[in-house]
Parts: C-alpha cells; structure tokens; sequence
C-alpha cells in the first residue's frame, strides 16, 4: 500500500510539472509575447517533448545565431509573414575560430523540427563559406520559407537525417546547397547569384537517396550564364532533378567535376523530365543519367524518406 502511494504520488507530480510547460508560445520583440527571443522560446520548450509545440514569431529582424539544441525535439517555428519575420547573423568561416560548421546563422540538432513562413539569413555577404540554416536533425519540415546567403547558404550535414523543403525560395552563390542529408526540394525556386555550382552533396554509399528536386525552378540573375546542377564534395554524391525548369544559366554539360579528383565516377547525378533552355539532353555529361518512367517511379516521399523508421513529412 505505501509502495502504491507513492507511485501515484510521483505521477501526479509528474502531471502537475507537465502542466507547468506551455503548449504554445509567441515571440515578439515589442514585448506583446511570451519572449522577445526566439532562443528563449525555444529554451522555454520541455526538453523531448512527446507533441509538437508551436512557437509563434511576430514580424521583425531578429539578429540571433539561433540554435535548436537536440533535446529541444518536436519544436515548430511558425512565422507572421516570410518576408517580415527575418532570423539573421552574419559569421562566417575565417572570422575569428568560426569554420563552416559553425558559421551558421541557425543551426537544428532538435528531431522533428518544422518551420513556416520564415526567411533564414547569413548577412556575412560574399566573403566566403557562410551558412544561413545548418540542419542535423531527422524529420525536418520546412515550409514556405526563403534561406538567403551567398557561398554555402543551406547545409543539410547529417547522413542520417531526412529533410523535406516545400515552397521555399533559396539562393546563393557556390555550393549554396550542400551536404550529407536525404533531402526533397519540392516546388523549391533555387536562385543562383554566380557562375558556380548549386549543389554539393556529400552523401555516403549506403544512402540509396541524396538531394532530390520535384518540380523546382531553376533561375539565376541575368549577368551569370554559367552554373553548373552541381559538383560531387564526396564519392558517393547522389543529387536528381524531376520535372525541373531550368533557366539559361545551366551549362548545357549540366554537372562538373570536384577539384579535378575522380568523385564523380562514383556518384549518381540523374534527371527527369528537366526542361526549359537550361536542358541540353545531348550534352550532359556522359557520367550523368537521364532517368527512365519505371526508374522515376521510385522517387516518391516514401521511398526516399523510408531510413531505418517509417516518415511521412506530409502528416
């Protein structure tokens, strides 16, 4: 019997401690919020939180180098307007001990981590590598967002991570997409602002699945002609376009080598259905491919998504 009490004893302080954690919060820098921090929201969140816990973000720049620490799970950031709800920072590699891993603007180590309705920025401007969202989390969802910067604007680092980005809009210069990760751009515009490289996967040889465009938009501004799909930063690099438009700007080769090493005879770079005047079918590289129907079937968010647990992004 004294055993039994105190059980209940311990679950009922145990409801009453989870009663104390808000199941919402807004961030406002007027001080109409909870917070006027992003970072102090999210340091507000109960640490692996078993339901999504939406932190609300009124309009304004918020110059924080942000991070979703990876005990901060099932956090979503949720924005007033993209183009007015603004996360900002300007480090980058070379200043002072920052190094591309930590040149992050904000950087998500958290599972299961959504964001709507945001623009991520790294203000550094064109001085080199300078990384406005750095994700290492599985289960991300990104939303109707922008992601701004120049030399390696996004970094999707883990191999073990899956990411899905809908509606967003991310441009940059070299590089700007780059990483490890399992990641679906769907109905992404990429806007490139050099004569460069869009991405730069990273993928391990036991990923089936890299970087992988559905329906994106490929543009760039009208004085840069030259941008190649993307250069392998490792062997086993795997990037694919479905039903992309390409604007000129895309060599009609397609993808380049890295550095003039052999990274590229170990990759798979593939398209389907690319079209628009930056597809030259006849002059993609010869260690390309252009996917068949049966192959391009493959390419669904539950395949791609499948890891070692079941994830459906769109639930």
């Amino acid at each position: 019997m004294k055993l039994f009490a105190t059980i209940l004893c311990f679950l009922i302080t145990l409801s009453v401690h989870a009663q104390n954690y808000p199941k919402s919060l807004t961030v406002a820098q007027d001080g109409s919020g909870d917070y006027k921090t992003i970072q102090e929201a999210v340091n507000a969140v109960r640490d692996l939180s078993e339901v999504q816990v939406p932190i609300y973000i009124k309009n304004g720049i918020y110059q924080e180098k942000l991070v979703i620490p990876s005990q901060k799970s099932k956090i979503t950031l949720i924005g007033e307007d993209k183009a007015k709800t603004i996360i900002t920072f300007d480090d980058y590699s070379g200043k002072g001990s920052i190094n591309t891993y930590t040149s992050h603007t904000v950087l998500v180590q958290g599972n299961d981590f959504r964001a709507e309705n945001i623009t991520f920025q790294n203000a550094a401007g064109p001085v080199g590598q300078a990384v406005a969202l750095h994700v290492e989390a599985d289960r991300v969802v990104i939303k109707n967002c922008n992601i701004i910067g120049n030399q390696d604007t996004l970094f999707p680092s883990a191999d073990g991570s899956r990411q899905y980005y809908v509606d967003c809009y991310i441009e940059g210069t070299t590089d700007f997409i780059f990483g490890a990760a399992t990641v679906v751009f769907e109905r992404c515009h990429i806007h490139s602002k050099k004569n460069s490289y869009i991405t730069a996967a990273s993928t391990t040889q036991a990923q089936p699945f890299g970087f992988v465009f559905i329906d994106c938009k490929l543009t760039a501004d009208p004085a840069f002609q030259k941008v190649y799909l993307g250069r392998p930063w490792r062997p086993y690099a795997k990037t694919v376009f479905i039903r992309t438009e390409m604007g000129s700007h895309i060599m009609p080769e397609g993808w380049h080598v890295w550095n003039n090493n052999e990274n590229h005879k170990t990759t798979f770079y593939a398209e389907y259905g690319s079209y628009g005047s930056g597809f030259v079918k006849e002059s993609r590289v010869d260690w390309s491919k252009q996917l068949s129907k049966s192959e391009a079937k493959r390419y669904t968010l539950k395949n791609i998504f499948a890891g070692s647990s079941t994830w459906n992004p769109l639930k």
